[in-house]
C-alpha cells in the first residue's frame, strides 16, 4: 500500500497574492513573508535533530525557499516538506537541500521584463538590459545568483571603470538592482557586493568630465536656417521646427497631431515624453505653423513621419542632415543652448521665462509649489521674437 502525503495548509493562491506586510503561516513551519515593499518570499522554520542553541534548547532555524513570484504555493509546500524530512534525520537543509538557483542572467532578464512598464521610452529599456548584456553577462551571466560576490562584480567593473566611467557607473547600479531583487526573493543573503565595493572605495575615484553639446553661435543661425528652408526633406522640416521651438529631439520626432491645438496655437507635449516627466506647453508661432500645417495632408499618426508609414523618423535623421550640409562641430541638442544664449544676450529675457521655454525646472521644489504658472504668454512673446530672428534672412528663389 502506498501512502500519499497531502500537501495542504491555511494559505491559498489568492491570499499569497494579496496579504499585507508581515509573516503569514501556512502550517508545518512554512511561512509567507511579505516585506513593506510588497516583495513576497517563502521561508520554512525547522528544528534540525541534534542541534541546540546556547541555552541547550532545540535550535529553530529559518531557511529561505525562494520568492513567491517564482516559487508557487505547492512548490513551497513540497520544499518545506523536504526540509523537514532532512531536519528530522539530523541533516542541515542549508547544505543538503537540492536548490534550483537561477543564474544572474535569468534574474536580470526577469527584472527587465518586470520593469518594462516603468521605462520612459523603449530606448531606455533597451539600454538597461544591453549594458548588462555587453559587460556583465559574458563574465557572470551563467553564475548562480546566490554565488556572486565582490570579486565577480569587480571583474565586470574594473576593465571599464576609468575608460568608460559613465557606462561602468550605470552598470554597477544595474547589477545592484538585480542582486537586490534576488535577495528580496529569497535567492540571496547578506550585503550587496556592489554596496560593499562602493563603501570600501575599492575602485579609484574618477573625476567626471562635463560634456556640453556643441552649439552654433546665435549670430550664424539665420543664414543656416535660410539654407535649411531651401531643402524639402522631412528631416529639414523637423530640424527647422526643432530650432524654432528649442525642444529636444525625441519630443519633436514623437509629436502627434492630437497634441496640437491650431485654434489656441499650442503644442502640448505629454509628461511621459518629457525628460522632466512634466507636461510642457509650447506656443506656436507663424513660422512654426507654416512648417507643420502642410504635413497634415500626409494623414500620418506622427507629424514628422519617417520612412515607415505611421512611424516617426529616426532620432539620428537630423544629425545626419547636419553632416550632409557640412555643418561640423554642432549637435541638434546644441540649438537649445543657442536659443538660451540669444534669449539672454539679445532678448534680455527674464531667466524664468527663458528656462521655462526650454522646459527646465526653475527654483526649488517649494518655490515651484507656490509658483505654478508656466508663463505661457510671456514665453509666447519670446518665441515670436526668436522665430522672427531665425527667419530674418530671405531665402534665394
Amino acid at each position: 500500500m502506498v501512502f500519499v502525503v497531502a500537501l495542504s495548509g491555511k494559505l491559498t493562491k489568492k491570499l499569497v497574492e494579496n496579504l499585507n506586510a508581515g509573516r503569514h503561516g501556512d502550517g508545518n513551519g512554512l511561512y509567507l513573508v511579505v516585506d513593506p515593499s510588497g516583495a513576497r518570499r517563502w521561508i520554512v522554520r525547522v528544528v534540525v535533530k541534534g542541534q541546540r542553541n546556547k541555552k541547550g534548547a532545540p535550535l529553530r532555524t529559518d531557511f529561505g525557499l525562494g520568492g513567491a513570484d517564482i516559487v508557487t504555493l505547492n512548490q513551497a509546500r513540497e520544499r518545506a516538506l523536504e526540509y523537514r524530512r532532512m531536519a528530522k534525520q539530523g541533516l542541515n537543509p542549508r547544505f543538503n537541500a537540492h536548490k534550483e538557483v537561477p543564474t544572474f542572467e535569468e534574474v536580470a532578464q526577469q527584472v527587465h521584463i518586470d520593469r518594462m512598464p516603468t521605462w520612459k521610452n523603449q530606448k531606455h529599456g533597451e539600454q538597461w538590459i544591453n549594458t548588462l548584456r555587453d559587460y556583465a553577462f559574458p563574465k557572470i551571466g551563467r553564475m548562480p545568483i546566490d554565488s556572486i560576490d565582490q570579486p565577480d562584480v569587480l571583474m565586470c567593473l574594473s576593465p571599464i571603470w576609468t575608460e568608460k566611467h559613465e557606462t561602468a557607473r550605470r552598470l554597477s547600479q544595474r547589477i545592484k538592482i538585480v542582486l537586490d531583487v534576488a535577495k528580496s526573493q529569497g535567492l540571496r543573503s547578506g550585503e550587496n557586493p556592489v554596496t560593499a565595493i562602493k563603501d570600501a572605495q575599492v575602485l579609484p575615484k574618477v573625476k567626471a568630465k562635463p560634456k556640453h553639446h556643441m552649439a552654433m553661435r546665435w549670430q550664424d543661425v539665420p543664414a543656416f536656417y535660410a539654407e535649411l528652408t531651401s531643402r524639402n526633406a522631412m528631416s529639414a522640416r523637423a530640424l527647422r521646427f526643432t530650432c524654432l521651438t528649442g525642444s529636444r529631439t525625441n519630443e519633436v520626432l514623437g509629436m502627434q497631431w492630437p497634441e496640437i491645438d491650431f485654434d489656441e496655437r499650442l503644442w502640448t507635449c505629454p509628461a511621459e515624453r518629457m525628460k522632466t516627466s512634466e507636461l510642457h506647453r509650447v506656443p506656436l508661432t507663424d513660422e512654426m505653423l507654416a512648417i507643420i500645417e502642410p504635413l497634415g495632408e500626409l494623414k500620418s499618426d506622427f507629424v514628422f513621419e519617417g520612412q515607415k508609414r505611421h512611424r516617426p523618423m529616426s532620432n539620428m535623421s537630423m544629425l545626419m542632415l547636419l553632416r550632409r550640409m557640412n555643418v561640423e562641430g554642432v549637435t541638434v541638442h546644441g540649438f537649445r543652448s543657442t536659443f538660451r544664449d540669444w534669449a539672454s544676450e539679445v532678448a534680455s529675457a527674464p531667466r524664468e521665462v527663458a528656462e521655462m521655454s526650454l522646459s527646465h525646472r526653475v527654483g526649488s521644489e517649494v518655490e515651484r509649489a507656490y509658483s505654478r504658472s508656466d508663463l505661457l504668454e510671456k514665453r509666447r512673446t519670446l518665441m515670436t521674437q526668436w522665430s522672427a530672428f531665425v527667419a530674418s534672412v530671405e531665402t534665394s528663389s
